[in-house]
């Protein structure tokens, strides 16, 4: 609320005195930049103000020169290529915005981290490393700066309650550690046009003894990619799943990107479950204390075992040959080629390439509209009401407070601010279809053009939305702890070791890693280990084996008009 009092203010401010102050050539590129960033959820007026706001907040930082670095994405490469020209020419500030691979951005801030030595000015940081900032208490404190040191750079039209989920970035007491600049989900994919096919239907009725539909949960799941596989379509050779099994970090997020909350390994309650959430960490009082189940812990538990089991088993009988040496990216564009029924795990970020948009014949009908929709993700037989549903991160702004002071902070401040103001946000969904606020996704340009996004804005506009959460606070050092699950999960993947195997070396490496951790804040403190079965027996995660449940599906059309 108080942030909302002085960002009302300074509004107020900016709206009688910015205009005047302005030089020439920086009123000149306001005028041409606001017709460039068209389509906009901002009307010109409002886009108009918002950038001399800009223009005048940087007048103190003129020479100044700065670096970020993001992932490589669409989003971020139209930053780096269209957005850095925007701000120079506004602002007067010069930025460069590196595009890098995902682990080549971790590794950065790591190194910044650990030695207090400026790399980048600010990094765009999935929000999943929340915990670890929290508790190295190594990100700035936005809310305290936005309130004090930052509060003359602090953008009076930023809106945080516009943003989706700005809680991503949000430690315990809901302070703003991290700013979010784009945001992409984890959904089930499916040819919606052959889900709809009477005879199809009516074949997989006779033969299930229920309707064809988006599965609710992982029996339904599994009987639609049995009955698609080896399937020919339109003299198309069809597979009923797709899936990516390459020892590679990749593998890795396949898991802690929430495949065992999805099997229902973690506790009842949002974000994240507690005490145990999704990476099954049992978390007291803030304090991690143990991952194994003879901690408290649901890493190996029959829940963990079963998500990792069903992976393997559908991936080997369902999804392609060349399927199992794929990465994500590989696989992650496959089903554009039109050989596959559905997939359980698609990251929406894919759904921009020009595979999915322009493939006509394939996965686009003659008028460009997908012949694809996505859905919420099935649930496995251990997820219980008032879970999490599935996976939802946020690439945010991050800015280190040991490395980066004073004017190199508020230059990198008012950067990021930019490339999540009202002003671009719709172009930069266009252009990646990874939204970050509910005005774009409310935004009447974006509703006229639902068809054109398979579900994907309807999703973000419905209740469901909230239910799919990132890594969490829970994780004390995401870095370190993710690093173990692609190399366990692997040996599980060629067989040689068992799916218990794997989940029991991988919850004792967490352990034993969590062990070691020196931590400023909740560093953790693990239980003295006990009798599995104590656990097991205690309400909630850890939970004991469960029998499957019956195939449960739903019509999307009854599930869209549930959503609006």
């Amino acid at each position: 609320m108080r942030i909302r009092m002085l960002c009302a203010a300074l509004a107020a401010i900016v709206l009688g005195s910015c205009g005047n102050a302005i030089p020439h050539e920086r009123r000149e590129a306001i005028e041409r930049w606001a017709d460039e960033l068209q389509p906009s959820a901002a009307s010109r007026q409002e886009i108009v103000r918002e950038l001399e706001w800009f223009a005048t907040a940087a007048r103190p930082l003129q020479g100044i020169k700065i670096r970020s670095v993001a992932e490589d994405i669409k989003t971020h490469k139209w930053e780096s290529d269209v957005l850095t020209r925007a701000f120079t020419d506004i602002t007067g500030i010069a930025v460069t915005h590196d595009i890098k691979s995902e682990g080549e951005v971790v590794d950065k801030i790591l190194q910044q981290m650990q030695t207090k030595r400026r790399i980048y000015d600010v990094y765009v940081n999935d929000a999943d490393l929340v915990g670890t900032h929290l508790r190295a208490d190594s990100a700035l404190d936005l809310t305290e700066y936005m309130a004090g040191e930052g509060r003359d750079v602090t953008d009076p039209f930023l809106d945080l309650a516009d943003f989706l989920n700005p809680e991503f970035g949000q430690d315990y007491d809901g302070r703003q550690l991290q700013l979010p600049d784009q945001q992409f989900v984890n959904l089930y994919w499916f040819r919606h046009d052959w889900f709809s096919r009477e005879d199809l239907k009516a074949e997989f009725r006779r033969r299930y003894g229920y309707e064809l539909g988006v599965p609710i949960n992982w029996e339904a799941y599994e009987d639609i990619a049995e009955f698609f596989t080896g399937r020919e379509i339109d003299g198309v050779k069809v597979y009923g799943h797709m899936d990516y099994g390459k020892k590679s970090p990749s593998l890795g997020w396949r898991f802690t990107d929430a495949w065992l909350s999805i099997a229902g390994v973690g506790d009842r309650g949002l974000p994240n479950g507690l005490p145990v959430d999704e990476w099954g960490i049992r978390v007291v009082d803030r304090i991690p204390v143990g991952a194994s189940v003879s901690r408290g812990g649901a890493a190996n538990g029959p829940a963990a075992v079963y998500a990792l089991t069903k992976y393997i088993d559908w991936l080997k009988r369902f999804a392609p040959p060349e399927a199992i040496d794929m990465t994500w990216d590989e696989a992650a564009i496959y089903p554009a080629r039109g050989t596959v029924a559905q997939m359980i795990f698609q990251y929406t970020t894919w759904l921009s390439e020009d595979e999915f948009l322009t493939n006509k014949g394939r996965v686009v009908d003659a008028d460009g509209k997908p012949l694809w929709r996505v859905a919420p993700t099935p649930h496995g037989k251990y997820w219980d009401e008032g879970m999490k549903i599935g996976y939802q991160d946020a690439g945010s702004w991050t800015i280190l407070k040991d490395s980066v002071k004073g004017d190199d902070r508020k230059a990198a401040w008012l950067w990021a601010q930019f490339c999540v103001s009202k002003t671009v946000s719709l172009k930069k969904f266009i252009v990646g279809m990874s939204p970050m606020r509910k005005s774009t996704v409310e935004c009447e340009y974006v509703r006229e053009r639902d068809a054109e996004y398979g579900g994907l804005t309807a999703f973000y506009r419905s209740s469901d939305e909230k239910k799919f959460t990132d890594s969490g606070l829970n994780v004390p050092h995401y870095p370190l702890l993710s690093q173990l699950w692609w190399r366990n999960i692997s040996t599980a993947v060629v067989g040689e070791t068992t799916p218990q195997e794997s989940m029991d070396r991988l919850a004792a490496e967490m352990d034993d890693l969590m062990a070691t951790m020196n931590l400023r804040r909740y560093s953790p403190r693990l239980n003295t280990p006990v009798d599995d079965e104590y656990w097991l027996s205690q309400p909630g995660s850890p939970k004991p084996e469960r029998p499957d449940a019956a195939p449960e599906t739903i019509a999307y059309e009854e599930l869209i008009a549930a959503w609006e």
